[in-house]
């Protein structure tokens, strides 16, 4: 009955994200967040889905041919760039899969000080209702770092302009993930 936290990212935005909307995957890892977001926003949507790795932007350009999807922009980058590449335009949602891309370099991971950048970029272009969700995998060297970060940084954002929504299992074991989600409000 309870949702696992990748299955829960998913509906949440997909409760919010409507046909049509451009969105965000700050992490686009192995494409199937990228893929997700392209199916939701329809053909005349668009995703515009970041990676630091090459070795990302390749597997998930490969599964964009094979499933025929064409609204997506693969942009090889960090997600704290966001704002040089999406200006004036807004946002019905973005996500991120916090950690390392798996199968590969675990030395390699996201770090708070350019994913709170990229935060504060997608917030100010994000619409009234949409949602940033951010599944937090911290179980590696670093992770319980940014994990720490992230909690102060979203402590503070103001009540009366977002909520935000910690979501996860505690009761399992090996530092489990979990959602935090974030809903603009005005």
């Amino acid at each position: 009955m309870l949702k696992g936290v990748l299955n829960y990212a998913h509906y949440l935005l997909e409760e919010s994200i409507e046909k049509g909307e451009k969105v965000i995957d700050a992490t686009c890892g192995n494409g199937n967040d990228t893929l997700f977001l392209s199916n939701i926003v329809g053909e005349h949507g668009h995703v515009y889905a970041f990676d630091l790795q090459e070795q990302a932007i390749a597997s998930t350009r490969k599964a964009l041919i094979s499933y025929q999807r064409t609204n997506v922009s693969l942009i090889h980058d960090s997600h704290a760039q966001i704002g040089d590449y999406i200006k004036k335009t807004e946002i019905g949602g973005a996500i991120f899969n916090l950690g390392y891309l798996p199968k590969s370099d675990k030395s390699i991971i996201t770090k708070a000080e350019s994913t709170v950048t990229a935060i504060d970029s997608i917030l100010t272009l994000l619409k009234k209702g949409g949602l940033v969700v951010l599944v937090v995998y911290y179980g590696h060297k670093g992770g319980k770092d940014e994990k720490k970060s992230l909690l102060a940084y979203l402590l503070q954002l103001d009540q009366k302009e977002y909520n935000v929504l910690r979501y996860g299992f505690i009761n399992q074991k090996n530092d489990p993930p979990f959602i935090l989600a974030i809903e603009k409000k005005i």
